[in-house]
C-alpha cells in the first residue's frame, strides 16, 4: 500500500488530531456514530449537542468548515428522501406554513437528516484528518478481514484512473460533436459505460498478473504495524465519551 497521492477528502495539517493513529480515529468515529444513532429522535438537544462536539473537533484539527461542508455534499440523495418523508406518510396530520404535513413523516424526516448529517460529519472529518494509506493500515490493525482491506484499497488507489478513463471517453464524445439532450442520446451513453467496464476488467487482469509475476499470493506484505500509546487513545476516546455523556443525559431527562 504505498503512499500515493493525497485525497481530495484529506486536508493537509499537523494539529493533534492529525498524529492520533488512524486505528484509534477509526474506533472513535464508529463510537460516536453508533451513540448518535442510538438516541431517541425526540431529544433534538441532543444532536445539538452532538453537532457542538464534532465542530470542536475540527476546530482541534483546523480543518476550514467550507472544507467540510462541500464534501458533505454526498447526502444530498439522502435530504431529498427526507423531504419527501412528510407529503408521503401516513398517520396523524399537522399544519406546517399552510401545508397538511404527517406527523410521522417530519419526525422520520428529522431522524434522518439529524443522524445522517452527524455520521457524514464524523466521516469526513476523519478522511480530513488521516491520510488513505493510514485509514488502511489502521483498518488492517483492527483485523479487519484482509480481503475486505485489499478491496478497499484498489478501489481508492484506482478510482481516480478509472475516472480520469471517464473524462477521456466524455472528452472524445464532445470532440466528435456528441451532446446528450434526450433518450435518444442514452445508447451512446450505455455503449460508453460498457466500453468503460470491459476497460476497467482488462486493467485490472493486467494489474493482477503484474502482482501474481511480482510474487503475490493473495495477501499483501505489512508494510508497517501501526501501534498507539494509552494516552493517544485516550485522546480519541474524548469525542466518543462526551457524546456518551450527552446520551445518558437524554436517559436522565
Amino acid at each position: 500500500m504505498g503512499a500515493g497521492h493525497a485525497h481530495r477528502l484529506h486536508h493537509h495539517g499537523h494539529s493533534p488530531v492529525h498524529r492520533l493513529p488512524a486505528h484509534c480515529k477509526i474506533v472513535a468515529v464508529l463510537a460516536f456514530v453508533l451513540i448518535v444513532v442510538s438516541t431517541p429522535r425526540e431529544a433534538v438537544w441532543a444532536f445539538g449537542l452532538y453537532a457542538l462536539l464534532l465542530a470542536a473537533v475540527a476546530g482541534a484539527a483546523r480543518v476550514p468548515p467550507r472544507h467540510l461542508l462541500t464534501r458533505m455534499s454526498i447526502e444530498v440523495p439522502f435530504v431529498a428522501f427526507a423531504v419527501l418523508m412528510p407529503f408521503v406518510a401516513a398517520g396523524p396530520r399537522v399544519d406546517v406554513l399552510g401545508v397538511e404535513l404527517a406527523e410521522a413523516g417530519l419526525w422520520g424526516a428529522w431522524n434522518v437528516l439529524a443522524k445522517g448529517t452527524l455520521g457524514v460529519a464524523a466521516s469526513v472529518l476523519l478522511a480530513a484528518t488521516t491520510e488513505l494509506r493510514d485509514l488502511l493500515l489502521g483498518l488492517q490493525r483492527l483485523r479487519l478481514p484482509p480481503l475486505l482491506v485489499q478491496i478497499a484499497s484498489f478501489m481508492l488507489r484506482y478510482g481516480d484512473v478509472i475516472a480520469d478513463e471517464m473524462r477521456r471517453m466524455r472528452v472524445a464524445r464532445a470532440s466528435r460533436g456528441f451532446t446528450a439532450r434526450g433518450p435518444r442520446q442514452w445508447s451512446v451513453l450505455a455503449k460508453s459505460a460498457g466500453a468503460l467496464f470491459i476497460r476497467s476488467y482488462e486493467r485490472g487482469e493486467r494489474v493482477h498478473l503484474a502482482m501474481v509475476s511480482r510474487g503475490y499470493d493473495g495477501s499483501m506484505p505489512v508494510v508497517e504495524e501501526a501501534t498507539a500509546t494509552r494516552a493517544q487513545w485516550s485522546s480519541a476516546a474524548a469525542l466518543p465519551l462526551a457524546a456518551l455523556v450527552v446520551r445518558l443525559l437524554g436517559w436522565a431527562l
